[in-house]
C-alpha cells in the first residue's frame, strides 16, 4: 500500500475543512437540526457504539441527536396518544460500584410519566391513554422526541412506543403494555454436542424462553382490547432478532417482544 505524503498545502486544506465543520454557520453542525456528521472510527447512534443485533456495524458515523430546548413556555401538553416522560438520570456507577465516565454511561430509556394526551380515535370511538401520570415506564430505544423542559430532560413518545410499566426497579416485575410479552430467556448451552466448552462470545444466543407476563392486548377496530394468544407459563420460540433485551438485578436475561414475533409454543 503506497504511503500518502501530507504537504503543507494539504495540511492547510485539512485545517480549513475542520474549521468549516466547527463553524456555527455550517448547517451540519447546528445543534437543533439533529444532523449527522460522519467520522471514521466512531459508531452511529447517540455518540455511543450501538451494534445491530442482526449484524455488526458496517459504517461508522457520529450521530448528533439534540433535544429541543423549551424555555419561554411554562406548560407542555401532549396531544393524542402521546405521553411526556421525565427521563431518569443515567447510571453513574456499574453494578459493582465502579464509577463510569460519561462516554460509557448507559442512555436511560425510562422515567416517570408527567403528562398524557387525551387519547386517539379508533374508528369513531375515542380511546383514552392507558398510562397515568406518576407511572414509571420504559420505552423503546431511540423512540420519541427528546425535549429539555424546565431544565430537565424529557421525551415525548406515543403510547405504543412504551414497552411496559415498572412497578419496581427490577425488570422481572415489569408489566408489558399492548401486545407485548415479557419472556425469561432459557440459558445458553455451555457445551457443544461434542462436549467442547463454549466461551461467552461463542455461545449460541437462545431464542426460546418462558412467558412471565403479557400485555392486555392490541386495540381492535371497535376500540376493545383483543387478548393475546399466549399466557404466563407458556414456553415459546420467538424471532431471533426481535424485541428489547433487559437484565434483572440477579443477572437473569429477559426480552420483551410483540406477540406477532412469537413463532411457536412448546410443550
Amino acid at each position: 500500500m503506497a504511503a500518502v505524503a501530507v504537504t503543507s498545502a494539504s495540511s492547510s486544506a485539512v485545517k480549513a475543512v475542520a474549521a468549516a465543520i466547527a463553524s456555527p454557520k455550517n448547517p451540519s453542525s447546528h445543534k437543533a437540526g439533529g444532523s449527522s456528521v460522519s467520522f471514521p472510527g466512531t459508531c452511529g447512534g447517540h455518540s455511543l457504539c450501538h451494534r445491530s443485533r442482526s449484524r455488526s456495524c458496517s459504517r461508522w458515523s457520529f450521530a448528533v441527536r439534540a433535544a429541543t430546548t423549551i424555555t419561554k413556555f411554562k406548560t407542555l401538553t401532549p396531544m393524542g396518544d402521546r405521553i411526556l416522560v421525565k427521563v431518569k438520570s443515567a447510571e453513574e456507577k456499574s453494578i459493582g460500584g465502579i464509577l463510569l465516565p460519561t462516554s460509557v454511561q448507559s442512555k436511560p430509556t425510562g422515567g416517570e410519566v408527567v403528562a398524557v394526551g387525551d387519547g386517539r380515535l379508533v374508528g369513531d370511538k375515542k380511546v383514552a391513554v392507558s398510562i397515568e401520570s406518576g407511572t414509571n415506564v420504559v420505552y423503546a430505544k431511540y423512540a420519541g422526541s427528546e425535549v429539555e423542559f424546565n431544565g430537565q430532560d424529557h421525551v415525548l413518545v406515543k403510547e405504543d412506543e412504551v414497552v411496559g410499566v415498572m412497578v419496581s426497579d427490577d425488570v422481572k416485575d415489569m408489566k408489558p403494555l399492548g401486545d407485548r410479552v415479557l419472556i425469561k430467556l432459557a440459558e445458553a448451552e455451555e457445551k457443544t454436542a461434542g462436549g467442547v466448552l463454549l466461551t461467552e462470545s461463542t455461545k449460541e444466543k437462545p431464542s426460546i424462553g418462558k412467558v412471565v407476563a403479557v400485555g392486555p392486548g392490541q386495540i381492535a377496530e371497535d376500540g376493545s382490547r383483543r387478548p393475546l394468544d399466549v399466557g404466563v407459563g407458556d414456553n415459546v420460540m420467538y424471532s431471533k432478532y426481535a424485541g428489547q433485551e433487559y437484565k434483572s438485578a440477579d443477572g437473569t436475561q429477559y426480552v420483551v417482544v410483540r406477540a406477532g414475533d412469537i413463532m411457536a409454543l412448546m410443550s
